[in-house]
């Protein structure tokens, strides 16, 4: 099969289009023809410098096909079912072995590339909101990186919740795509002190919870955005600037800080479940996952570089 890989971390360059050895389906996996590859942050922060259990290595975390073979011991899935699937790797590959567990049916008719961004995005997004978050009907939430898969999400179910939604991104023009999917007020980060805009556009009193996927100073800046006891959500470090948090900044406004990773529970039922009704939901287009590009595989490097030039809305997809 043919593979996007690299031979060391770095910069998008680092991806080659190569020749791999077709996986093998073991018992309790799925092998699976990849027809769509959802990019996650994840995989972009691991190309960048995460661990590389192999050497070259297949990065990625997410895509959609069909199923064409079915390990010992899965009884729920059958050879050319389309699917959705999750991984630890290998996703950007032809082909990929994955466990059953880790994967949720496509409904007939679905957009594959659409469907193929759903499981950690809007899992994601989910457990931020609802399991962790406790957003209530009235409440007002900050979501921050709005234009991302997981920000383009929340914005969604947090709206559809009943809930004011703020949300930051890069530029008016990216903001202002936010606008059809439940956004009531963009604050564009670039234009200065966006703590301050918060805070106005809620008459001082701030936001009663906030979704941060930056991580770094931005987190600390969420966190003064917090209404009386506010909720703030950290998962992931898309800003790439990790630094120590002052947890006593929580303590005058008896806030609180919670960290959210959904790969600790994403095979609870629980988990399995809410994703598979985020799966029919954007199959329905109850609920939407905006491809803002679609790149060939071979040209991995390239999807790569326009996803860290920060000027997408949504996810960009690989295309074997």
């Amino acid at each position: 099969m043919k593979a996007a890989v690299y031979y060391s971390t770095g910069d998008p360059d680092v991806l080659r289009y190569e020749d791999m050895p077709d996986p093998t389906c073991g018992a309790g996996e799925v092998l699976v023809k990849v027809e769509a590859i959802s990019i996650e942050g994840g995989d972009t922060l691991n190309r960048a410098r995460g661990e590389m259990p192999s050497s070259p290595h297949i990065v990625g975390y997410q895509c959609a096909g069909t199923v064409l073979e079915v390990g010992a011991g899965v009884d729920d899935r059958t050879v050319g079912q389309r699917v959705v699937a999750t991984m630890l790797w290998g996703s950007h590959a032809e082909m990929v072995a994955v466990p059953g567990v880790l994967t949720w049916p496509v409904p007939e008719g679905a957009d594959v590339a659409a469907v193929a961004c759903v499981p950690v995005a809007f899992g994601t997004a989910d457990d931020c909101l609802f399991e962790f978050g406790r957003l209530q009907p009235g409440e007002t939430v900050l979501i921050q990186a709005g234009a991302g898969g997981v920000g383009l999400a929340a914005i969604q179910m947090a709206k559809r919740a009943g809930a004011t939604v703020l949300a930051t991104a890069s530029s008016d023009d990216r903001l202002e795509r936010l606008r059809e999917l439940g956004l009531d007020r963009g604050i564009n980060y670039a234009d200065g002190d966006w703590v301050a805009a918060v805070r106005a556009a809620t008459s001082g009193r701030g936001v009663d919870l906030v979704v941060d996927s930056v991580g770094g100073a931005v987190l600390a800046g969420s966190v003064q955005c917090l209404a009386y006891r506010g909720r703030a959500i950290t998962v992931g470090n898309a800003g790439r600037d990790p630094q120590p948090f002052d947890i006593s900044m929580l303590a005058m406004g008896n806030q609180s800080l919670t960290g959210v990773f959904l790969g600790a529970e994403i095979t609870t039922p629980r988990a399995r479940a809410m994703i598979a009704r985020h799966v029919d939901d954007v199959a329905a287009g109850n609920l939407r996952a905006i491809v803002d590009r679609t790149y060939p595989l071979a040209e991995a490097a390239a999807a790569h570089a326009y996803i860290e030039s920060r000027q997408a809305v949504g996810r960009v997809v690989l295309v074997p």
